[in-house]
């Protein structure tokens, strides 16, 4: 690895690649020369506003120039980035600020129509009276709105950057000198999918060693033109996207949200190479009525994962669009965001049935109830060890000691299968997984023999109580435009291709299925349903 730092590689990408377009925003272009400019501008900034080595910053903001711009300046500063969820509410906004204690926040104004300034104002109403813009967060000095205008006890972006031009080059690389690669780079807080979020603890050296192998495996190149649609307040859109394209020179194209008419335009118009994605992404984008007027013949690498993912999807991949380079990976975020990947050149069946095989420097094991490692072909819960395993979880030592074994190994909550080559096929979460009449069913495994169906564009499966087995199947379906599928055809067709215990009891159509940002479906609402 070549860069001591996150710091270190802006520097170093900024002089390497100075004349190449590293940020498309709209109508927004800058060079990596001037990327690196703005970004000691805001770590200037940073410092003038007090901000030390391990101050923790925060960004709630959807994917820009200025989240990028922002974040990289505060950990240019000696900053941990604490990236938050644009999904959030106020409250669970407010809670991960107090928890973290976020001396700084840049937060966007209006986003989707949510003033996210006005619900963190509500959330954060009421406190013990110290000084600070939210009376409810009294650790969090200074919030800093991307945008023009700023409430009272707000600084307007501009304005925060400004109070950074006293600051002189020499304090700053003397500041970057001091951050190495031991020291934390960020807090990613979990998806909260199985509880209160936690906030992963990862460092410097980790991330550049981690999305350096990433970017090698899947043959990132400079000057190839990323969409980045997945946010990035989650590894795959940061570290994969941001972190990753600083390695390689290549040009990041961010999109705030993921609508399938926008990206269908920036694939064609911006020419990109590179979009990495969830299976429900790019099924979007081959169903789309529209795609036979875009131009996507520049797409090259496509980078898959966090679901289900149909051979079918892989095989369209290829053949319709022509993509060079169809791979499946699977990482959380404390394993650094990234565990397994598959490698150029893999068949397409290995693709679409697993993750690949551990990264270079880890290792994965899966292991029955009692920790003992299992014969390959057998599902049980899955390990990770490595130079990717967090420090811990921020500020919680218990449930640091739950997640880590007495050695050092990670324990995920997936449950997965190891075949004999070392490829990894997740078959669920521990918790998603329900028992019909003694036999262990895995909804993951249950929904990819689903996505089969040639009717069927999107399924899920939760467990749902049962008199006679104790839990039974039910399946919620997306139908592929124009299918006529019933539920009796559906449970009758899965009873000739899957086991019995397998087969859903009841099915129910649905428009969409309820994700999160990042794309897993959020199956503790299918539940309550």
């Amino acid at each position: 690895m070549q860069w001591d730092s996150i710091p270190d590689l802006v520097r170093s990408a900024a002089e390497r690649y100075a004349d190449a377009e590293a940020v498309v925003d709209g109508r927004t272009r800058v060079s990596y020369a001037e990327l690196g400019a703005r970004v000691e501008r805001a770590a200037a900034a940073c410092v003038a506003c007090g901000i030390g080595v391990g101050d923790r910053v925060a960004v709630w903001a959807p994917n820009s120039l200025d989240w990028i711009v922002a974040a990289l300046g505060a950990v240019s500063a000696g900053a941990v980035l604490v990236p938050l969820n644009t999904r959030f509410k106020g409250a669970e906004a407010a809670d991960v600020l107090r928890r973290s204690g976020a001396r700084l926040l840049f937060v966007t104004g209006t986003f989707l129509g949510t003033s996210y300034v006005a619900s963190l104002r509500r959330a954060a109403a009421e406190g013990d009276g110290r000084a600070g813009p939210l009376p409810g967060l009294p650790e969090l000095e200074q919030v800093v709105v991307l945008a023009e205008d700023a409430p009272a006890d707000f600084r307007t972006w501009q304005d925060f950057l400004a109070g950074g031009e006293g600051v002189g080059r020499a304090e700053l690389t003397a500041r970057a000198r001091r951050v190495d690669g031991g020291c934390l780079s960020d807090i990613v807080f979990t998806s909260g999918t199985t509880g209160r979020p936690k906030g992963a603890m990862i460092t410097h050296a980790q991330t550049l060693r981690a999305y350096d192998i990433w970017a090698g495996l899947a043959g990132l190149r400079a000057r190839d033109r990323y969409l980045i649609v997945n946010p990035f307040f989650h590894t795959f859109g940061y570290k994969a996207g941001v972190i990753a394209c600083l390695t390689r020179g290549a040009t990041m194209i961010p999109q705030p949200v993921f609508n399938v008419d926008t990206a269908l335009a920036n694939l064609a118009a911006e020419r990109v190479t590179v979009l990495p994605g969830p299976p429900t992404l790019l099924q979007s984008l081959l169903d789309h009525p529209a795609r036979a007027g875009h131009d996507l013949s520049a797409l090259r690498l496509v980078v898959t994962g966090a679901a289900v993912v149909p051979l079918r999807l892989v095989e369209r991949l290829r053949g319709e669009l022509g993509v060079e380079t169809v791979l499946t990976a699977y990482g959380l975020s404390e394993a650094s965001g990234m565990a397994t990947m598959c490698r150029r050149g893999d068949e397409p069946t290995v693709i679409a049935s697993t993750s690949g095989r551990a990264i270079p420097g880890t290792r994965v094991r899966v292991v029955d109830p009692a920790g003992t490692p299992v014969p390959a072909g057998t599902a049980g819960e899955v390990l990770v060890q490595g130079f990717n395993v967090m420090r811990g979880y921020y500020r919680d030592a218990a449930a640091t000691a739950e997640a880590m074994t007495p050695d050092g190994w990670l324990r995920t909550g997936d449950v997965g299968v190891l075949d004999g080559a070392g490829n990894l096929r997740i078959t669920d979460r521990l918790k998603d997984m329900f028992i019909v009449g003694g036999f262990n069913a895995y909804p993951a495994e249950i929904e990819q023999l689903l996505a089969l169906h040639p009717d069927v564009a999107d399924a899920a499966v939760v467990g749902v109580p049962d008199p006679r087995l104790g839990e039974v199947g039910k399946a919620f379906v997306v139908r592929r435009p124009g299918a006529l599928l019933t539920a009796d055809d559906l449970i009758a067709w899965s009873r000739r291709e899957m086991a019995n215990y397998k087969v859903p009891r009841t099915v129910q159509f649905v428009g969409d299925l309820p994700r999160n940002a990042s794309g897993k479906v959020l199956k503790g609402e299918l539940r309550e349903r």
